[in-house]
């Protein structure tokens, strides 16, 4: 009849309609989720959030801030036999009193780095006093930020944990992310698994000398690290003094007093729960 067909060709309008909705719809969302300079409805930056999701898949990094003493630890990427280990750092130095470490892309790393370096020489030039560790963190981050608002550009797909000794003394640690915000902490990890990490410093982080800073940023890192000390880099940098990196066997000792501490709570949970 001629009313079922009226029904039949308004039926068939909205299913046309529907799909261009829906095509328009997929297309505008696309361009939201490429374009760097185009916020998404609900307020987001996708491609911010994908930088940040490739620094969630870079190796972990933690940093630990002590009362004479700051410690970086890291989780060394494996190398082919043939490859020489030296080349790939996740632990740099910025000037004699500030180093980072960083989780995401290498080369963007190199990059941001390789800036920094020039801008604290830069620095000195100009003012004769070492830049301090706010300064140069506000520079890094004021990078990152400036490549989430450009045309033609991609932000730095990576996380900073920089620390560094401010021209008093005091002892400083700061971290940047692709956004380019950054923050001061007395402890903090970046990279896979971090949350992980972040919670058990929350609990386990007290301000402590030398030994005990160096053992909390292994033990951190052994939450997370399965293959013991053989994965591990630990930097160490002490106020006036170079930053030192501690060699395999003296991780691989510490390592072991720390998993025998572990096996001694352990059983003394235990025999306390035989007890009861």
């Amino acid at each position: 009849t001629a009313y079922e067909i009226r029904l039949s060709l308004v039926g068939s309008e909205m299913c046309i309609r529907d799909r261009y909705q829906r095509r328009v719809r997929e297309r505008m969302s696309s361009r939201y989720d490429r374009a760097i300079t185009v916020f998404s409805p609900d307020g987001h930056l996708f491609q911010v959030e994908y930088a940040l999701e490739a620094v969630r898949k870079g190796a972990t990094a933690v940093a630990v801030r002590g009362k004479d003493v700051i410690v970086l630890g890291v989780e060394k990427k494996s190398v082919v036999s043939l490859q020489e280990p030296r080349t790939v750092r996740k632990i740099l130095k910025l000037d004699d009193h500030i180093c980072l470490a960083f989780a995401g892309l290498t080369a963007d790393a190199r990059v941001l780095v390789n800036r920094a370096r020039i801008e604290c020489q830069s620095y000195k030039l100009t003012v004769e006093d070492p830049v301090s560790v706010e300064y140069i963190s506000r520079y890094i981050a004021g990078i990152q930020q400036k490549y989430t608002q450009s045309g033609g550009v991609r932000p730095f797909g990576i996380s900073t944990l920089i620390v560094g000794y401010d021209p008093d003394g005091t002892p400083r640690l700061y971290q940047t992310d692709p956004s380019g915000t950054y923050s001061a902490w007395k402890a903090n990890a970046i990279g896979r698994n971090s949350k992980t990490v972040r919670e058990f410093l929350e609990k386990a982080y007290t301000e402590g000398t030398g030994e005990e800073t160096i053992r909390l940023a292994i033990k951190a890192l052994l939450e997370v690290v399965e293959t013991g000390g053989k994965t591990i880099e630990i930097a160490v940098l002490r106020k006036g003094q170079p930053l030192t990196l501690l060699d395999d066997k003296e991780i691989e000792r510490i390592v072991k007093d720390v998993e025998a501490e572990k096996e001694k709570e352990k059983q003394q949970k235990i025999a306390s729960g035989d007890d009861k």
